[in-house]
């Protein structure tokens, strides 16, 4: 797995999960959790979960650290993240659409949009899913 990106600094820390089933079966991350993943439209998912939850949690659990560093200490924060599964509209296949919310209670309004738009630009999930990462996808012999 080619995983250098020459435009950034040395990875931090480099997480490698894979799937050999599709959406129903088992992911993986190496040396750790697996998770049973199962389609999010099926009737009886058992217990497994979906990439929509998988991001969702992702991206919740991203966006309140980011939250917390811009707040600064003393400042609660609640994060929602919601992922939703539609049908494309210019092709075949699906697309994700992707909405969060951040809370700040005690703060007022003007405050609390300033910190949320601060937490979105700092917080790494945030700014791939806008588009503003290194993605890319090879294939490999």
């Amino acid at each position: 797995m080619h995983t250098d990106h020459p435009e950034a600094e040395a990875a931090l820390f480099t997480a490698v999960a894979t799937n050999t089933t599709g959406i129903a079966g088992e992911s993986a991350v190496a040396g750790g959790l697996r998770v049973a993943v199962a389609p999010p439209t099926a009737t009886d998912r058992d217990g497994a979960t979906n990439p929509e939850e998988l991001l969702a949690l992702a991206w919740a659990t991203c966006l309140n650290a980011s939250a917390r560093v811009v707040a600064g200490p003393g400042i609660e924060v609640e994060a929602r993240a919601e992922i939703s599964l539609h049908r494309r509209t210019d092709g075949e296949g699906f697309e994700f659409a992707a909405r969060a919310e951040l809370r700040f209670p005690g703060q007022n309004p003007a405050s609390a949009a300033a910190l949320a738009a601060a937490a979105h630009e700092r917080c790494p999930v945030s700014r791939m899913l806008a588009g503003r990462s290194s993605v890319s996808v090879s294939a490999v012999a």
